[in-house]
C-alpha cells in the first residue's frame, strides 16, 4: 500500500528575501524569511495541490532546520526523511528583486546540512512508500550526495516507481561560478554534462529550461541538446521556454521546439521569477501524477509557475487546489495577481495552517476590568495573568483545540512564555472601552508595531458597532478597521474580529448579522468572528448566513462570554454548537473573575488560584464539548 505519492530528494534552505524591491541586495535593510530549496518547494508545491509528499534532505540542529521541519509540517509534507545533522549547519539562501530580469541571490552552503546525506541516510523501506522519487540536479553534484541520490534512485526503479529529474542546473553550486554568480542560470561545463548525462537514462521525466537541457545536452542549440539527451534517455522530456510556456517531447525530438505538445499559458505580470521552475514542477507533477494528459499536466504547470512568477518567495507563493480551480474558473482579471484582491483572499484563505476545527479559548485580555479589582497594580497583573497561563496550559496538556487571549501590555510575561505552547494565541490591539474604535497607541499611527509580532499570533480587535450609529461613527470606525485588517496582511497575521451591538443599542436577531455585513462591503474579510452568546436560533442563524455569503473559506465564530455564569454560558453553548461555523468559545471572567479579586486581595495563593481556574476552565470545555457532541 502506498502511503506517499512522491518524495523528493535534495536541497533545503532558509531564504531569506529582501523586502524592498528595485533595488540592489547592498541596500535592502529588511528580509521576509521562507522555506527554499527546489526539492523542498516542490514538496510543497504538490502537497498544496493535493498530493501525498515527503523530502529527503538534512537540517541542521538548530533553529533555521527546525523551522524548515516545523514549516513542512505546516504544509503537509512527511517529514520523516528529513535528516537533522549535529555537525552542519542548515543552509541560508539571501535573494532579492531588482526587476524583472535581476535577482540577486546567495547561497550560504558551505559544507551545509542537506550537503551530509549520504548512502546511510537513506531508508529503502521509507523510498518503496511512494509512487514516484523526484530528484534534483544539485546534489548530483558532490560524491557523496550523488551516491545518495542514485542509490535512492535504484530502489525506486526496482520497485516499479516513477522517477524525475528537474535539472535545476545552478553553476556556483557545481563550482563552475564565483559567489557572487548566484543569479547566474547557465556556465558551459563538460564535467558538468558527462556527470549528468551519466544518470539520464535512470528518469521517466527530465524537465529543465533551455539552458537547462544546454547542459544536461552539451549544445548551446537546444534541438541539438535535447536530441543528444534523447540519444541516452526515452523519458518524456519537458522543455521550458519562459513567457512561450513549455514544450513536452514524448519521442523523437522534431526540428523544432514549436513542434512539441503544449498547455495553454497564462498572460501576466513578471514579479520574481526566482522558485517559478519549483512552482511549475508542482504543477507538472500533479498532472502527470494524476494520469492527465500533457496538456493538461503544462495547463497546471504553467499556472502554478505564472503565480509564483505574480508573487513574493517561493513556497508561500505556491496555489493551493482549490485557489488553482479558482483561478481556471474565473480567469484572470489583474495581471498582477498579488494585487488581484478576490484571489488574494482565496490564496491565503486556501493556505492557511493548523487545524483549529474546535477552539477553547481562555479570556484574559482584559485590562480595565483588572485594573479597576481591589489591590490591582500593572505588576500585579502581570504576575496573575502567568497562572492563568499555567491553567490554561494544565488544561490543554499539549493537545490541539486550546487557546487563549492574552494582551501585550499587562500581560507580556504570560504571552512570551506561551510562545511555544501549541496554544492558539490570540492578542487584542484596541484601546479598552473605545467607541468610535481606537488602538493602543503601541501599534503606531500606521500599525507599523504590528511587524513586531510573531507570525502565530493572532490580531484580535473588539469593535463596539452598531447599525444604528451615525454615518460619522461607521466611517471612522470602518476605516480604523480596514487599515488594521490590510496591516495584518501585510505581516501576515491572521486577524479576528469581535463585535458587540449590544452595549450600545436595542438588539433583535438581524442587528448582529446587518453589523457583519458592514464589515465585509467594506472589505473586510476575518479570519475569526467573535460574536455575543445570542438568545434565538434565528439570531444565530443570520449571523452564520452573513458570514458564508460573503466569505465560504472563513475559520469561523467563537462565542464569548460576557462575564456570564456558567449555567447561562451553558444554555447559550448549546444552541451556538448547532452551527457548524461555530468553533468554540473565548470566555475570561467567568473562569478568573472571582479567583482574580481573590488573589490580588490576597484571600488565596499562587496554586489556589491556578487550582480554581483550571477547574473553571475544564468545565467549560467539558460544557462545550457535550453541547457540540
Amino acid at each position: 500500500m502506498k502511503t506517499l505519492d512522491l518524495i523528493t530528494i535534495g536541497r533545503s534552505s532558509v531564504d531569506l528575501y529582501g523586502a524592498q524591491i528595485g533595488g540592489r541586495l547592498e541596500d535592502m535593510g529588511s528580509f521576509q524569511k521562507y522555506i527554499g530549496g527546489s526539492p523542498t518547494n516542490i514538496a510543497c508545491g504538490t502537497s498544496r495541490l493535493g498530493l501525498r509528499s515527503a523530502v529527503i534532505t538534512g537540517v541542521g540542529d538548530e533553529h533555521m532546520g527546525r523551522f524548515i521541519i516545523e514549516e513542512l509540517a505546516r504544509e503537509g509534507v512527511d517529514t520523516h526523511g528529513v535528516k537533522v545533522d549535529p555537525d552542519r549547519l542548515t543552509a541560508l539562501v539571501l535573494l532579492g528583486i531588482r526587476d524583472k530580469e535581476q535577482f540577486p541571490l546567495i547561497f550560504y552552503r558551505e559544507n551545509c546540512a542537506d550537503m551530509g546525506l549520504s548512502e546511510d541516510d537513506i531508508d529503502p523501506d521509507f523510498i518503496r512508500q511512494a509512487r514516484s522519487l523526484v530528484a534534483t540536479g544539485t546534489h548530483l553534484s558532490h560524491p557523496r550526495t550523488e551516491a545518495a541520490v542514485l542509490k535512492a534512485l535504484r530502489i525506486a526503479r526496482e520497485d516499479g516507481m516513477r522517477t524525475a529529474l528537474d535539472i535545476d542546473y545552478r553553476p556556483n553550486l557545481w563550482g563552475v561560478a564565483g559567489h557572487g554568480d548566484g543569479e547566474s542560470r547557465f556556465v558551459e561545463s563538460e564535467a558538468v554534462t558527462a556527470k549528468l548525462q551519466s544518470s539520464l537514462s535512470l528518469f521517466d521525466l527530465i524537465v529543465g529550461t533551455e539552458e537547462e537541457f544546454h547542459i544536461a545536452g552539451g549544445s548551446t542549440d537546444t534541438v541539438t541538446a535535447l536530441r543528444a539527451v534523447r540519444a541516452l534517455t526515452t523519458a518524456t522530456l519537458i522543455c521550458k521556454r519562459g513567457a512561450d510556456g513549455a514544450v513536452a517531447f514524448t519521442a523523437d525530438i522534431p526540428d523544432t521546439l514549436d513542434e512539441g505538445q503544449a498547455g495553454p499559458g497564462f498572460p501576466i505580470e513578471v514579479f520574481n521569477v526566482l522558485g517559478a521552475g519549483d512552482g511549475f514542477m508542482s504543477g507538472l507533477l500533479k498532472g502527470w501524477l494524476d494520469d492527465a494528459d500533457w496538456s493538461t499536466a503544462l495547463k497546471y504547470a504553467n499556472a502554478c509557475g505564472a503565480f509564483a512568477v505574480s508573487r513574493h518567495g517561493c513556497t508561500p507563493a505556491y496555489p493551493s487546489w482549490e485557489e488553482l480551480e479558482f483561478f481556471f474558473k474565473r480567469g484572470i482579471r489583474e495581471k498582477a495577481l498579488r494585487h488581484d484582491a478576490e484571489l488574494e483572499q482565496v490564496h491565503w484563505a486556501s493556505n492557511r495552517k493548523g487545524d483549529w476545527s474546535t477552539l477553547r479559548v481562555f479570556a484574559f485580555d482584559h485590562r480595565i476590568q483588572f485594573e479597576e479589582m481591589e489591590g490591582a497594580t500593572p505588576e500585579k497583573i502581570g504576575y496573575f495573568k502567568t497562572l492563568c497561563l499555567k491553567a490554561a496550559n494544565a488544561v490543554a496538556q499539549g493537545r490541539p483545540g486550546y487557546g487563549i487571549l492574552c494582551d501585550g501590555r499587562l500581560g507580556q510575561d504570560a504571552l512570551h512564555q506561551a510562545a511555544d505552547s501549541g496554544l492558539w494565541l490570540g492578542r487584542p490591539v484596541e484601546w479598552p472601552g473605545s467607541h468610535p474604535l481606537t488602538l493602543e497607541p503601541q501599534l503606531g499611527p500606521d500599525n507599523g508595531g504590528l511587524i513586531e509580532w510573531p507570525r502565530n499570533q493572532v490580531v484580535k480587535c473588539l469593535c463596539f458597532a452598531h447599525p444604528d450609529d451615525d454615518a460619522t461613527t461607521w466611517h471612522s470606525q470602518l476605516a480604523t478597521v480596514q487599515r488594521l485588517y490590510h496591516a495584518t496582511r501585510r505581516n501576515q497575521l491572521e486577524f479576528l474580529l469581535e463585535v458587540i451591538p449590544s452595549k450600545l443599542g436595542a438588539v433583535d436577531d438581524d442587528t448582529t448579522a446587518l453589523v457583519i455585513q458592514r464589515f465585509y462591503e467594506a472589505g473586510v474579510f476575518p479570519d475569526w468572528w467573535k460574536l455575543e452568546p445570542f438568545r434565538t436560533e434565528k439570531a444565530w442563524a443570520a449571523a452564520v448566513a452573513a458570514i458564508e455569503n460573503n466569505d465560504p473559506r472563513t475559520r469561523g465564530i467563537v462565542v464569548l462570554g460576557l462575564d456570564a455564569p456558567a449555567d447561562e454560558l451553558s444554555a447559550s453553548f448549546a444552541l451556538a454548537a448547532r452551527f457548524p461555523l461555530v468553533k468554540g468559545f473565548a470566555v475570561g471572567r467567568t473562569i478568573f473573575g472571582n479567583t482574580a479579586r481573590d488573589w490580588l486581595t490576597g484571600k488565596v495563593d499562587d496554586d489556589q488560584a491556578i487550582s480554581t481556574m483550571t477547574q473553571n476552565y475544564t468545565s467549560l470545555c467539558d460544557v462545550w464539548d457535550s453541547a457540540r457532541a
